[in-house]
Parts: C-alpha cells; sequence; structure tokens
C-alpha cells in the first residue's frame, strides 16, 4: 500500500511460458496509476509533520504556451512558490520545514520520486515490449506514430505519470525529430470513467456513501479498531479524538498520510510517529479500507455498472476493434493502436480487478503506487500441435454466477444483431460476427503477475491447460453484464433508493 516492490525483467524460460510461440500477441492496454504524491490533505500537524513537503522540483520548471502580441506562440518558462495565511490571516510564503520556499509541492501533487517510479515503469515496459518481445517499434515515426495510444484522467498527477511513463517507453532519442506532439486523451471530469466518478454519477455516490456507512457500523466498535485506537488514537485532533471509518480525519485519510510518509523516506519533517508504522496498524488500516471502498464491487452489479463498468466496456470495446481491423504489424499506422497507456488511480485498478473476479477485499491490498494492469490481447496461430480452447462440460451453477448475474438469462434470451457495433454484447451478436472472435484470447497481468478471472476459469473459456488465457468471447460476455448501456442516463436512475443490505458478520463472508 505504498511504493509498488519491483521484479527483476522476465528471464528467458519466463518469457517463453508467459508468450508461447503459438499466441501472438496482438494489442496490449495498461492502466497505470500515478506514481509517488504528497498527502491529498495537511493531517497530523501537531506531530509534526510539515504541511509542505520539498520533493517536487518540477516546480522551478514549469513551461506554458503564451500567445504574444504578434499573434505568435511562444514558452513561458517560470517557477511557483505557494503562499499561505499566518494566524491574522495575513500572506505569507509556504515554506518546508527547513524554511525553503523552493521545490514545494502542492497536496495531492506528483513527486520527484512519483516522477521516477513512473519513469522507470515505462522503462519496464519498453524492455518487455520492445526489446525482448519486439511487439513495439524501436523508435517512434510519423508513420509508428499511432501505435501507441495515451489516456488520463483530468488530474494533475496522473497526466504527468502518463507523461513520464511514455518517457520511459520512448526516451526523445528514439522519437524522430519529424514526429508530431504525442496526443494524450482526456475527458471532461462529469463524463470521466476512468476511475470511479461520484462526482459524474448521482446513484453511484448513493452507493458509495451507502458502503461506507455499512463499513462503519460493522467497524467502528470493533476489536480492530479498538488497536487501532490504542497505538495511534493519542494522535486524533481533539475535535475528533476516536480512529472511526468516519472520523475526521476519516480512516482513508489516515490511510493517505501513512502510504505517501512510508513512500518518502525517513526525513523526520515527512514521518508520523512510528505507531503509525506498526505492522498491525498498516495492516489494519489497510483491511478496513479495503472492504470500504471496494466491496461494492464484489456484492453489487448496480455499483460495479456505474463505478467502473464504462472503462471496462470501453477496454472490452478496443479489444474487438482490433480483432475486426484484422491482420496488423505493431509498426504499422493505422486506428487501432499496438499499445495505450492511461494514467489513473488506486480506486481505478482495484475497481477493475475486483469487478471482473481478480480481487477478493479478503485477501488483497490496497493498490501501491505505479501499480499498472495490463490487457494483452491474443490470437491464436494455426497448426497441428497448438493447444484449443478448454472443452465445454455440463455442470451446476458455479459460485461466481453470483458476480455476473444476469449472464445466464442475457445469453438466453437476447436475439442477435445483425446490425452490431465494437460494443454490442455478445449475445446480442449473430453467429458471423460471434465467430470472428474465436482463436483470440485475452490476459491480465497485475503487476507483472498473471491474474486468473473466475468467469474465465471454467470449461470453454480459456486456452485449454492455462486458465489465465480466457477467450475473448468469455472476457466479453463477462464485461458486458456489467457495461452500462448510457452511463449518463443509468447515473440518475433509482435516486434515493435503498443501496445495500446491512450485514453484520465479519470476517467477510461468500460474495453475495
Amino acid at each position: 500500500m505504498t511504493t509498488l516492490p519491483v521484479r527483476p525483467p522476465y528471464t528467458d524460460a519466463e518469457l517463453a511460458a508467459l508468450y508461447p510461440s503459438y499466441l501472438e500477441l496482438q494489442q496490449v492496454q495498461i492502466l497505470l496509476r500515478h506514481g509517488e504524491r504528497t498527502p491529498i490533505s495537511s493531517r497530523f500537524k501537531t506531530t509534526g509533520l510539515a504541511t509542505y513537503w520539498p520533493y517536487c522540483e518540477a516546480a522551478n520548471r514549469f513551461k506554458d504556451v503564451v500567445l504574444t502580441a504578434d499573434r505568435k506562440w511562444d514558452t513561458l518558462h517560470w517557477r511557483r512558490q505557494m503562499e499561505t495565511v499566518d494566524a491574522n490571516n495575513g500572506p505569507i510564503p509556504g515554506r518546508s520545514s527547513k524554511g525553503s520556499v523552493d521545490n514545494i509541492c502542492e497536496p495531492g501533487e506528483l513527486t520527484d520520486l512519483g516522477r521516477q517510479t513512473t519513469l522507470a515503469l515505462g522503462q519496464r515496459i519498453r524492455r518487455l515490449y520492445v526489446d525482448q518481445l519486439h511487439f513495439l517499434p524501436s523508435h517512434l515515426t510519423p508513420e509508428t506514430q499511432g501505435a501507441v495510444y495515451l489516456r488520463s484522467t483530468p488530474i494533475q498527477r496522473a497526466l504527468e505519470s502518463t507523461q513520464q511513463a511514455f518517457t520511459g517507453l520512448y526516451p526523445s532519442v528514439t522519437r524522430s525529430a519529424y514526429l508530431p506532439p504525442q496526443p494524450i486523451v482526456k475527458r471532461a471530469m462529469w463524463e470521466e470513467t476512468l476511475f470511479p466518478n461520484e462526482g459524474g454519477c448521482p446513484r453511484f455516490a448513493e452507493l458509495a456513501r451507502s458502503f461506507a456507512d455499512r463499513t462503519a457500523q460493522l467497524y467502528n466498535d470493533s476489536p480492530e479498531m479498538r488497536l487501532l485506537n490504542q497505538r495511534i488514537g493519542k494522535y486524533m485532533p481533539k475535535e475528533s479524538p476516536v480512529v472511526k471509518v468516519d472520523s475526521h480525519p476519516r480512516l482513508s485519510g489516515i490511510m493517505d498520510s501513512i502510504n505517501a510518509t512510508r513512500a518518502h523516506g525517513d526525513a523526520n519533517d515527512t514521518r508520523l510517529p512510528s505507531e503509525f508504522y506498526e505492522k498491525e496498524v498498516v495492516a489494519g488500516v489497510d483491511r478496513i479500507c479495503t472492504e470500504e471502498w471496494f466491496v461494492g464491487y464484489q456484492e453489487s452489479n448496480e455499483y460495479r455498472k456505474l463505478g467502473i463498468g464504462g472503462l471496462v466496456g470501453d477496454l472490452t470495446q478496443r479489444m474487438v476493434e482490433r480483432v475486426q481491423q484484422g491482420e496488423r504489424k505493431a509498426d504499422q499506422s493505422d486506428e487501432a493502436f499496438a499499445l495505450s497507456l492511461s494514467g489513473c488511480h488506486d480506486t481505478t485498478i482495484a475497481a477493475t480487478l475486483t469487478a471482473l473476479g481478480g480481487f477478493d477485499v479478503r485477501r488483497d491490498h490496497w493498490p501501491n503506487f505505479t501499480s499498472n494492469i495490463a490487457f494483452e490481447l491474443f490470437r491464436r496461430k494455426t497448426g497441428p500441435n497448438t493447444p484449443s480452447t478448454a472443452p465445454i462440460a455440463s455442470s451446476n451453477p458455479p459460485w461466481w454466477s453470483s458476480l455476473f448475474p444476469s449472464l445466464t438469462a442475457l445469453v438466453a434470451s437476447s436475439p442477435a444483431n445483425s446490425a452490431s457495433s465494437p460494443r454490442t454484447p455478445l449475445a446480442e451478436l449473430s453467429p458471423t460476427d460471434r465467430s470472428k472472435l474465436n482463436d483470440y484470447y485475452v490476459r491480465l497481468r497485475y503487476n507483472d503477475t498473471p491474474v486468473s478471472l473466475p468467469y474465465c476459469a471454467q470449461p470453454g473459456k480459456h486456452l485449454d491447460g492455462d486458465e489465465t488465457f480466457c477467450t475473448l468471447a468469455a472476457f466479453k460476455e463477462a464485461a458486458d453484464s456489467f457495461t452500462p448501456k448510457n452511463w449518463r442516463q443509468e447515473c440518475r436512475v433509482g435516486l434515493g433508493e435503498p443501496a445495500v443490505k446491512s450485514r453484520v458478520e465479519r470476517p467477510l463472508g461468500v460474495v453475495a
């Protein structure tokens, strides 16, 4: 739940096992959490934790486009300094604990360390997909620029992390002098689906509050919370002296301060007292906050649909578009990119995995800085020794049927649609369009580890001998079950209706 431990590059043996010769890589879509940042809010100042952190050298090096008097474009180089107010409400410079006004970060800003780790992530992506697999071109030219698609949320630390990862993937020496500026795609905040958007989706905001309230009811008087109060309660502000899920600061805010300070080393002015880093405290905070924020994706299809369904629908649509594009090489210039980088957030990473069944709040931990998911699309080569899809066997409804409650009925009742689009649900595709997905497989790698998705583990839905290679049809079928038809409209349906069932047992039981 802080800096991501980095594994060494894959060995030749690991690479051969992960990328079998009978599967041809077609497309990669990477969701990457931003790098290390400062806390979102200033907390625990009475412990000596500094409000202003001097970890943002970029503040001295900003450049912006400006229009000159002769209507030409120029670049303005400028340096940012922070300002605050004193006890009399008068303006004073924002300074670090050592009195410096330089390199001062804003709340929630990507730090120098965060820039380093996202740059390193881009370098690891280059080593794998350029140097080892030879999937991407080694250099970007005007002809090959379309091989890479960049996307970011409107939040600055996500944008800057995308820029840093792209720089690691294609450093300046690998980009042609004639290369036009690389596009980075963004959306307006109110229609952004690259993270669970409470501000843009009123019904999802209701659901999120309901699950948060339920978590507070479950844990505020629990043994876990009593332990936290014994260890760190003495540092809470006098106006909210007890640690709770919904205290001030909230438990998730406490976690934010713990994670940011842990990531940035042992400097005394950006560290909390030692009790905050005790193993039992870190584990307890992580466990409760993970349930508060992500259990809804396990229990509620409405939560999945409104929280992350738009993004999963986008990812799936681009896979289908790639299939429809037909055979291509990674260095061809066309509308179907080879690799995308999307700068996003911890809530994006965990929500996406949980909605697909690849993250369990009982077992898994809050995503680290620079955590990432690679969605890899493969095409099976034809040949006598090529493994096929695992055979279908009849069985009773499996445990995951409640995670995807509408699939059986959807497949059975939906008519085939002759006028399909890449977003058309699998159940509505004509037999001809559905057959085009044959021989394509999807695999997720979360922080370099392949993920087995429960829906894809069933016979007939994965590559024979390896459940992590989900058939594209099965992956699309699972994604369709919580992809909204019209996210903006559905975000305004059901407002005021009960959101969740109460739950009093602990620990978390079987997914409902």
